[in-house]
């Protein structure tokens, strides 16, 4: 029998390495080293006003950034494009898009939309005058990357693809590790094969979704075949095409340890029993059932293995661990993090099924339970070494995890799985006080009540077929009766009751520490925020100090004011750039921008002008929205040279406002 099940086994593990390790090496030969992607600069620059229209504009990123047709737009100030083509790219991180010759004067709008190399879509805008700033009717959002309908249901299957994952190798590790005799048990069964089933689907719908996501953002778009071939060629839908293979692959697996690993041992004592008799013949069949099953569990944990590392390497391989800082290590340090995330929840999903649905005759033992208390607590130490990597090369300063998106979520999910931890050593104490024996005795109880209606239906059979059917239907209510009453003594176990309640509470956390993790899947990474913002800082404090350094008053000035309105999404900065900054006529631009640089698109902005030496104003300014985060006043009238009180007042929502002021000098 052992010879049997090996050569059933061999060739199932060896399909697995061979079809994991192609599909690996696919991936791996397609994987760039860069990150997030963000814009640090342009020319023309945000905002300026140029003499003569540029033959092409350029667009500088943190990092290489992948681009497709209509990546780059430049539209005038009627809306129409002005772009002579498709975007190259230019040398290194700048990109470039030539415009036709002979434009007119105006403000002209730059809308981009690429993917970074970490698979997630980056878009903004931003606008810069030909001659002189006029209105303009283009309205560009700063948030038309994976936005709307397709980003929501994008961000969906992501979840589902990560609890499917969790659920079907966790679930699947702690029938395996710590309680083989959960492979017969219906709703372990049912656990598992719908974290396929989730997985499944959800990776089908995420590769149709992916043109979508990162293009148009329309739901038509969806089952375009012609996006759906262009993402064939990406990283992310090599990626998402391998995890469809990998899942046939665990198809395969699962059919194995829920069909024939469940029944090894009534086969193989079937088998001994047929082939030999005596005391010796039974314990050479004890022998060969124990061997039979050590190799089959042996070659499912292999098989099993390469393919949950094989899923887990597809978003190691294709999202923030393949890109930025030292990928070569990053990669398998994510592998090992999905690993002991779906060892700990998956498996905590698994136990709770066990305790909840487990039949009264099978319920879950002591030692299964500490087996798998030992499992997760090596699970959460690898969970805190790799997370602290992760954190580290993500974040990159202690600033970014209180500045940045990424940070903050970051916080938000170490404190859940603090609490987690919590509530997993009350478990512990639980798992502690259960006795070895309460199956035991359960199962005991089970047999004996059992065993005492057979003898009446044989006796019964004699009299009539009436009198057997009678007293079968009997047999089964009684079997029935005890079941319930075996199933509510179970339920009445303090220990047992208290340890469901620990274990319902970690899956409770374990749910909000999935959506947190995805989402933060999907956000820019800290370090690279951070440097975006550097970045942009540069450049405001270049432009500053060349503008004020012109005192004759034919320069222009630029002025920089931080503001938080109080409320939510209340942070930013204000831009005011005064040309010439001189008595007389001026032209004025004011900037909105959001902590991470891009365009802020507030409903109001008013400017005010005091000179408190003179007892002079204020004069107020309403300026023009001419573009997302972008007003323009054209006549600003300054009386007199002096100290000017510039005050500008910034409405976030219908009640949240504030008002900023410097002192500059003009004139």
């Amino acid at each position: 029998m052992t010879q049997t099940i090996a050569r059933r086994v061999r060739p199932l593990v060896l399909l697995f390495l061979a079809a994991a390790a192609a599909l690996l090496a696919g991936l791996a030969g397609a994987a760039p080293a860069s990150a997030h992607a963000a814009l640090t600069g342009s020319a023309p620059q945000q905002g300026v006003v140029v003499d003569k229209a540029p033959t092409q504009v350029t667009l500088t990123f943190s990092e290489k950034v992948a681009l497709s047709d209509g990546a780059f737009r430049v539209l005038d100030p009627q809306g129409k494009r002005v772009d002579t083509g498709k975007a190259t790219e230019l040398s290194g991180t700048t990109y470039g898009v030539p415009l036709h010759a002979g434009l007119p004067d105006g403000t002209f709008t730059v809308a981009y939309q690429v993917v970074s190399a970490d698979s997630h879509p980056v878009a903004g805008a931003f606008t810069f005058s030909i001659g002189a700033p006029s209105v303009t009717s283009v309205s560009v959002s700063d948030q038309t990357a994976g936005g709307g309908v397709v980003g929501a249901l994008y961000g969906f299957g992501r979840y589902v693809s990560y609890a499917g994952f969790i659920v079907m190798v966790g679930g699947a590790a702690f029938v395996l590790a710590c309680w083989q005799r959960g492979a017969g048990v219906r709703a372990l069964q049912r656990l598992v094969v719908s974290g396929w089933l989730a997985m499944t689907a959800a990776t089908l719908a995420l590769l149709l979704m992916r043109g979508s996501y990162t293009g148009s953002g329309k739901v038509g778009a969806i089952f375009d075949l012609g996006l759906l071939g262009d993402v064939l060629q990406t990283k992310t839908g090599a990626a998402l095409v391998s995890r469809l293979l990998l899942l046939a692959a665990g198809a395969l697996f699962i059919a194995v340890l829920f069909g024939a690993y469940a029944r090894p041992e009534t086969a193989d004592h079937e088998a001994g029993e047929e082939g030999e008799e005596g005391e010796d013949g039974e314990n050479r069949a004890e022998l060969d059932d124990s061997s039979a099953r050590r190799d089959l569990t042996f070659g499912l944990g292999i098989g099993g293995g390469v393919v949950a590392i094989g899923l887990a390497a597809t978003w190691a391989l294709a999202e923030h661990a393949s890109t930025g800082l030292q990928s070569d290590i990053a990669m398998p340090v994510d592998v090992m993090h999905l690993l002991a995330v779906a060892s700990w929840l998956g498996g905590l999903s698994a136990l709770l099924v066990a305790l909840f649905r487990a039949p009264a005759d099978t319920p879950i033992e002591g030692s299964a339970v500490r087996r798998f208390s030992r499992v997760a607590f090596g699970s959460v130490l690898a969970l805190v070494a790799t997370g602290v990597y992760q954190s580290w090369r993500q974040l990159g300063s202690w600033s970014a995890l209180t500045d940045t998106s990424y940070g903050q979520l970051l916080l938000v999910k170490i404190g859940l799985v603090i609490v987690l931890v919590g509530i997993a050593y009350i478990s512990r104490r639980w798992t502690a006080q259960l006795p070895e024996t309460a199956t035991t005795e359960a199962a005991e109880s089970t047999e004996d009540q059992a065993a005492a209606p057979e003898k009446e239906p044989v006796a019964a059979g004699a009299a009539g077929g009436s009198d057997a059917k009678r007293a079968t239907q009997l047999a089964r209510q009684r079997a029935a009766v005890d079941t319930a009453r075996l199933k509510r003594l179970r339920n009445a176990d303090p220990l047992r009751s208290g340890l469901r309640r620990s274990v319902l509470a970690e899956a409770g956390v374990a749910v909000v520490l999935l959506a947190v993790t995805t989402v933060l899947t999907s956000t820019e990474p800290g370090r690279t925020e951070e440097e975006a913002k550097a970045a942009t800082s540069a450049s405001s404090s270049s432009s500053s100090s060349s503008s004020s350094s012109d005192a004759d008053g034919t320069g222009a000035l630029t002025l920089d004011m931080p503001f938080d309105t109080g409320g939510q999404d209340g942070k930013g900065l204000v831009r005011l750039d005064i040309n010439p900054a001189r008595v007389g006529g001026n032209v004025m631009h004011v900037y909105v921008e959001r902590p991470n640089g891009r365009a802020f698109d507030v409903p109001e902005v008013k400017v005010a002008f005091t000179l408190t030496a003179k007892n002079l104003g204020p004069l107020p300014v309403n300026p023009d929205r001419v573009a997302t985060g972008h007003w323009t006043a054209n006549e600003v009238q300054i009386p007199m040279a002096g100290d000017w009180k510039i005050a500008v007042t910034v409405r976030t929502s219908d009640i949240d406002q504030v008002t900023v002021d410097k002192h500059a000098q003009i004139g």
